[in-house]
Parts: structure tokens; sequence; C-alpha cells
């Protein structure tokens, strides 16, 4: 009895973990392959499709609350100003990471998103180790140690500061550490902090609506397919992530937001023709041994747990 009092609650913890990487990987899946979805709307002005993004997630959202019938819960949240102030902030990294991810892409400038976001795990483990107690393994230690290393040789390759990566980063990192201490979940969480930027949302809309290039003035119908869409293709990964967020160690959800700049490499190099001089291949090496040595320590982690727990 002892013996299975003992392994039981390292397994179902194994499990929980295990789920929440499955569902964090998800999450930056789906974010990594949005650049090409961002790309058709490259036409029009990035503020502008912030607007449309965070009015139509909002929409999406609201549908959701009301399917789930959590709007009391909604509601109660914004009568608390604590909830209400940590809402609001999370709000304004999101819309600031956004903002900055999606002039990225419009601007033909993605490899300079990859960079942001390998710089963002760092941010992420550093919050985990220094912030938040965790305690790193050996392995995570050495991936934060080749990433530090990536990170710094790409900025050098670059020749000036990386001043869109550095954004994306530092509001990801910030955006991630804020999503624990919202005391929601992770759906009603999102969908506070989408409301929250709703109206904001609306009046930049209306004010650039009389512009030539605006969407009211010169979308097609497949445009208006693509700006409805942003609210569903926002709101699925966030809610993923938020999830993953409250269930993973830090030290460990860090390193799986390398697979969203891998894809954009690789988009932004082979399928959009930007730039990629050697040095900056040679700091991208950096990362991929990065990513290497923690699949290599997750692999090892689920194998020990999965052998029979002894006396």
């Amino acid at each position: 009895m002892l013996v299975t009092t003992v392994s039981a609650a390292p397994a179902a913890a194994d499990t929980s973990t295990g789920r929440g990487v499955q569902i964090g990987f998800t999450a930056y899946l789906i974010w990594g392959l949005l650049t090409i979805y961002w790309k058709q709307l490259s036409a029009f002005d990035a503020l502008e499709l912030i607007g449309w993004r965070m009015l139509f997630a909002g929409i999406v959202m609201a549908i959701i609350t009301t399917a789930r019938g959590m709007w009391p819960t909604i509601l109660e949240a914004f009568r608390d100003i604590v909830r209400l102030r940590r809402l609001t902030a999370a709000a304004l990294l999101l819309t600031a990471n956004w903002g900055s991810y999606v002039w990225a892409v419009v601007n033909d400038r993605v490899i300079e998103t990859a960079l942001g976001y390998f710089m963002a795990p760092l941010g992420t483990m550093a919050v985990g180790v220094f912030v938040l107690k965790e305690t790193p393994t050996a392995a995570q230690r050495l991936a934060f140690a080749l990433a530090a290393v990536a990170v710094a040789a790409l900025t050098v390759s670059y020749g000036r500061p990386p001043w869109i990566a550095m954004l994306i980063a530092t509001t990801w990192t910030l955006y991630g550490l804020s999503k624990r201490r919202i005391r929601l979940d992770a759906v009603n969480s999102l969908a506070g902090e989408t409301f929250v930027l709703v109206v904001p949302a609306a009046i930049l809309l209306v004010a650039i609506s009389g512009r030539a290039d605006s969407a009211v003035s010169s979308a097609d119908f497949g445009d208006w397919g693509f700006l409805i869409g942003t609210g569903v293709v926002t709101a699925i990964p966030l809610m993923l992530f938020a999830s993953a967020a409250q269930s993973i160690p830090f030290t460990l959800l860090g390193p799986l937001n390398l697979i969203v700049p891998v894809i954009n490499f690789a988009l932004g190099w082979a399928f959009y023709d930007e730039d990629m001089p050697l040095d900056r291949v040679i700091g991208f090496a950096f990362v991929w041994a990065a990513l290497i040595v923690v699949m290599w320590d997750r692999i090892r982690i689920a194998r020990a747990a999965r052998k029979p727990a002894t006396a």
C-alpha cells in the first residue's frame, strides 16, 4: 500500500504535465503558422489589422462566454478592482505583442519576429527561476545557455538593436506571467482581456475607416473573410496557451515557445526570401541545439516515469 500511495502522486503529476505540454505545443504550432495567415492581409495597415483582430476576438469570446453561461463570472471580475487592473494589464501586454508581431509580418520582417520569439523563452525561464522560484534541470540550464548565445549572435548579426524582437520577447514574457496572477480560468481570463480591448478597438476602427486604403474602403469579399477569421485564429491558440501557462512550470513552458520562431524562421527564409547570412545561420544553430537538449530531457523524464515503482 505504501508503494502505491507514493507512486500515485508523481504519476498523476506527470500525466497533468504531459497534457499541459501537448496543449502548449498545439498553441505554439498554430501561432507559428499564423504568419501565413497575416501575410494574406499585408495590403492593410498593421494598426488597423490589430483593431479588427481585437474586435473580432471580442465577438468570438462573447459567443463562447454566452455558450458557457459565464457572464456572471466575467461581470464579477470586472467589479473586482484588483482583477480588473490585472486583466487590463494583460490586455495591454497582449495588444503590444500583437501589434509588434503583425507590423513585422506585413513589413517583411518575419525573421526578426523569429528572433523575438527565440528571445522570449529566455525571459520566460528567467521568470520561472527568479520570480516563481522554480528549479531548472541541468538540461534546461544548458538549453538556456545555448539560447543566450544564439540571441547574442543574432543581435550582433543584425548590426542594430532589434527593437521589434525585443518588444515581442518582453511583452510575451510579461503576458505569460500575468496569466498566473489572474484568478480566472483560461477561457474566462481571455474573455475578460478581449472585452477590455473591444471599445478601444471600435474607436480606432471608426477613426481610420475614412482612409482610402482602409478595409472599409478597399477590402474585397476574400479580405473580409480573413479579417473576420482573425477572431477565431486569435482566440483558439490563446485559450490553449492560457491553459498550458497555468498547468506546467515556466521552465518547461519557455522551451516550448521555441516552436514559433523555428516556423517563422523557415517561412521568412524559404518562402518569403528574407536575408539569412551565415552569421545568422550560426546563431539559429545554437537555438536548434537548445531545442534538441530540451526534447531529449523531456523524453528522458517520460521514460523514467514509466518505469515500475520499486520499494
